[in-house]
Formats: structure tokens, sequence, C-alpha cells
């Protein structure tokens, strides 16, 4: 079964990529204010998320679904897709080939399908439980480095923690002899820690929409992710970390020393 739900995702997120790719390209024309390209973003997620709603709802029609867009719609079959159509607006926005369009389902607490597809790459990074990793139809892993020294290590930014956790962890990564990459795009980010690109990802908080499937597509890819309670993230979010098995621990001590405390939801 979720097999059939990786093909589909992922011939979902192909046709979501083209719609939001007629966008971006459109960008080139607008020589009106930053408005209006943030007006035709705006109008571009709206669209897409509608475009992947509309499919799962004909494929799946007993099926949840949570996207950025349009939040929650309840489902009886105890499956639950999870969308962002434009991960990387900021990207997007300002006609940076940096941003990605991301599906997941989730069921029984267990998240059992995952698809990143950058369009402007065409890359399609995927993952069904038990299945292991995939970009573009080859097996990928993650990076067999054992030093913070030896790659670079994804860092995410968000608007909804203490600015300082990010700061926190570059400091104590450069401190340890690491390198920080940031592209705006964490979703692409998770994906690059997945295929062995970066050594590891970490954030202090990330929506579903924009984690879980990089989350399953890392571990099937043989990499370590810090547990978590998927239903509470659906709802919450989550703080991330995940990376080479070499580096996981190291990673997961900056995390923990860099971030301000969680709070109790």
């Amino acid at each position: 079964m979720s097999q059939e739900r990786l093909d589909f995702a992922e011939a979902l997120a192909r046709k979501a990529g083209e719609l939001g790719l007629d966008y971006f390209r459109k960008l080139d024309t607008l020589t009106v204010t930053q408005k209006g390209h943030q007006d035709l973003v705006s109008e571009a997620d709206r669209n897409v998320e509608t475009l992947i709603r509309d499919e799962i709802g004909k494929a799946y029609p007993q099926d949840a679904i949570l996207g950025e867009e349009h939040g929650m719609e309840e489902g009886a079959s105890g499956y639950t897709w999870v969308t962002d159509p434009i991960d990387g607006t900021a990207n997007f926005v300002a006609g940076i080939p940096q941003w990605c369009v991301i599906i997941a389902c989730v069921h029984k607490g267990q998240v059992i399908v995952g698809v990143i597809h950058d369009p402007v790459s065409n890359e399609t990074f995927k993952a069904a439980a038990g299945h292991g990793a995939f970009l573009n139809g080859k097996p990928i892993k993650a990076s067999d480095s054992e030093s913070l020294s030896n790659g670079s290590v994804g860092v995410g930014f968000n608007g909804r923690t203490a600015v300082t956790d990010a700061v926190n962890v570059v400091g104590a990564l450069v401190s340890k002899g690491g390198v920080f990459f940031r592209n705006a795009s964490g979703g692409l980010m998770l994906a690059y820690a997945a295929s062995g690109r970066l050594i590891g990802y970490v954030e202090s908080h990330m929506n579903a929409w924009d984690c879980l499937a990089g989350m399953l597509i890392t571990r099937e890819a043989g990499g370590e992710v810090m547990e978590q309670d998927i239903n509470h993230s659906l709802r919450h979010g989550a703080r991330v970390v995940v990376g080479a098995p070499g580096v996981f621990s190291d990673l997961k001590e900056i995390a923990e020393s860099s971030f301000s405390p969680l709070e109790a939801a």
C-alpha cells in the first residue's frame, strides 16, 4: 500500500512542480514592485496546494489533508497527507532556484511516504517506510562523515522561535571546526542531508509539512533522526535534528546546548 501511495505522491509532486515552475518563470515578466512578486507567489502557493488537494481528494477521498495554505481537512481512513506546495518561498519570490514541493503521508503515527521534488533541477527525493530512499530512482545514502569538520551542516532559521537559536548553533558548529550551510528551504536541506550532500541538518522548529518527508527520507537513507511524536508534530511542528551516523550525537549535543528550552504544548 505504501508503494502505491509513494508512486502517486511522486507523480503528484512532479505535476505540482510543473505548475509552480510556470509561476516561477513568470517572475521575469513582472517589472512591477516587490508586492507584485509577493502576490504572484501567494497565488502560486494557493493554486499549487489546491491542485495537490484536488488530486488527493480524487484518488483517496477518505484521507485527511494538512497543508500550509489551507490547514487541516479531516478524513475517515486514518491516513493524513501533509504538503507544502512551495517550500522556500523567500527564494521563489527573489528568483533564486532553490525551492521544492513536499508531500508526505502519515498512518497511525508513522510517516509512511515522503517526496521532496525540486522542479528547477528536476530532482525527486523519495522514500516509503522500510523500502530505502531514492533520488530520481537511484538509491541514496547519508554521508559517512565521522567529523563535523568533514562536510557542511544545514542550519534552519524560522520566525517562530528565539533568534538566538540559529545563531547559537552556528557559533557552536564553527567552534568545533564545522561549516554551516543555509539555502532557505528546509525541505531541500533535509533532502541534501539524506543524500549525503550535507552531513546533517538542525532547526529549532519546523512545521510538519516542511519536515516529515525529509525525516523519513533521511532515515531510509541510513541517517539518524531525532525521535518525534508524529501525531503531536502534525499539530504543533517539531524540533529537527538529523545527521550522518558518525556526527549525529555531536549535532544533537549542539542542538541541546544551543536551542532555548522546548515549551510544553
